[in-house]
């Protein structure tokens, strides 16, 4: 791989294989014209990393108290990903699936009875990964450290009632998704879905990403925060459909009280939120690891073992659920646990599948190309599913893509 040295008004670390430089060239550009702080991409091509690419600061800020400015970002440097954990705890159901110790089409109630409670007797495994279980809202929001909690957490979602039938619809599961899917796999497993994770992907793939963070890996773990688009970012500045505003500004939308089912937000540079287990929110990647988890999804990494057989990864990447999001108040397409190409968070091509954080990282496999993709940042923008600087990168692995290999 080339070191493509040629970077101007960045310092860029890394490599990229012949014809991948255009994603050089978009990776530096997020930092001279998008207000990048720091951030790292990796890329495989049927199981070979192609991109391997990072620069600026370890933390989006100064720490509080700190007598030095922020150090450099290093290889192996990780960050919180936000909502790209989902892919990953979507996988832990459908590895079950796949081992035969999960019934996707089971009532949940069959291996969770009190989630019976409420109306939601016929709520059906695949409904909670396709965002249809109709719970994606508490009542009575969970705070920072009760959500910590699982059991307190899985107790609260088992008792909610839905807001509308389950399996009818669908609208995005922001803050919920963790209990729903910690609880299920520790009622399968007796396990936490973090210590699967860790033993049963994490480890096989050769992937750097935690669910639950071990507290020896706590040194290798930026600061994040938020970041504002420059003004000089060039291209027209995108704003949102008045529907999406005034979902997000009233306090009663469905928008709100999703994102809210953990009030106030939580510390996510604290130790606390870092250790716990919420894997709707929480998990901690780096960009290598994020890739390599996709990578080791449709395909051999490296020579090491492939995650899912090619049926789950079809299974992955049907589409569920489509059409107006009843939470994010736009169209969005899911698969089991996936969030699908589309227009509200488009991937590499109509076959991809993945996750993005809200404001930042994004993690996606495509297998009709055989392309693996991760990028974490520590500085978050406001938006949800489709952030100018993953999407610039896209736009450029695609280009590389189209070429002739």
């Amino acid at each position: 791989m080339s070191d493509g040295s040629a970077d101007v008004g960045v310092d860029v670390s890394g490599a990229v294989a012949q014809g991948f430089e255009p994603v050089r060239r978009a990776f530096a550009e997020n930092f001279t014209a998008r207000g990048e702080r720091g951030a790292a991409l990796a890329v495989y091509r049927d199981g070979h990393k192609v991109v391997d690419l990072w620069a600026g600061t370890r933390d989006v800020d100064a720490a509080p108290g700190a007598a030095q400015p922020p150090a450099p970002w290093e290889q192996g440097t990780a960050q919180v990903v936000r909502s790209a954990t989902k892919g990953i705890a979507a996988a832990v159901l459908l590895l079950l699936h796949q081992r035969g110790e999960l019934d996707l089409d089971a009532p949940v109630g069959a291996y969770w009875p009190e989630f019976k409670a409420a109306g939601k007797e016929h709520t059906l495994v695949w409904h909670l990964l396709a965002h249809r279980a109709g719970v994606p809202v508490l009542d009575r929001p969970l705070t920072p450290a009760e959500a910590a909690d699982p059991a307190l957490g899985a107790r609260a979602v088992a008792a909610q009632a839905p807001v509308w039938e389950p399996g009818t619809d669908h609208g995005y599961h922001a803050q919920t998704y963790s209990w729903l899917t910690g609880e299920l796999v520790r009622r399968v497993t007796g396990e936490t879905i973090g210590a699967w994770i860790a033993r049963e992907i994490a480890a096989p793939a050769g992937a750097r990403l935690w669910v639950g963070l071990p507290g020896h890996e706590a040194g290798r773990v930026g600061r994040v925060g938020p970041v504002a688009a420059p003004e000089s970012a060039g291209g027209p500045r995108l704003r949102p459909k008045p529907a999406v505003a005034e979902a997000y500004a009233d306090p009663g939308s469905l928008t709100r009280r999703a994102f809210a089912a953990i009030t106030p937000l939580p510390d996510e540079n604290g130790e606390a939120f870092r250790a716990a287990l919420l894997p709707a929110s929480n998990g901690i990647a780096t960009a290598d690891g994020l890739a390599r988890f996709y990578a080791a999804l449709i395909g051999e990494v490296d020579g090491g073992r492939r995650l899912f057989a090619p049926e789950t990864t079809e299974l992955a990447r049907a589409e569920r659920s489509a059409g107006p999001d009843r939470v994010l108040v736009v169209g969005t397409r899911f698969g089991l646990g996936y969030m699908l190409h589309g227009s509200a968070s488009p991937l590499l091509g109509p076959g991809s599948f993945g996750h993005p954080g809200r404001g930042g990282a994004l993690g996606f496999a495509d297998p009709d190309t055989g392309i693996a993709f991760g990028y974490v940042t520590n500085g978050f923008r406001t938006s949800v599913t489709a952030d100018p600087r993953a999407q610039a990168l896209v736009r450029a692995v695609r280009t590389a893509t189209a070429r002739p290999a």
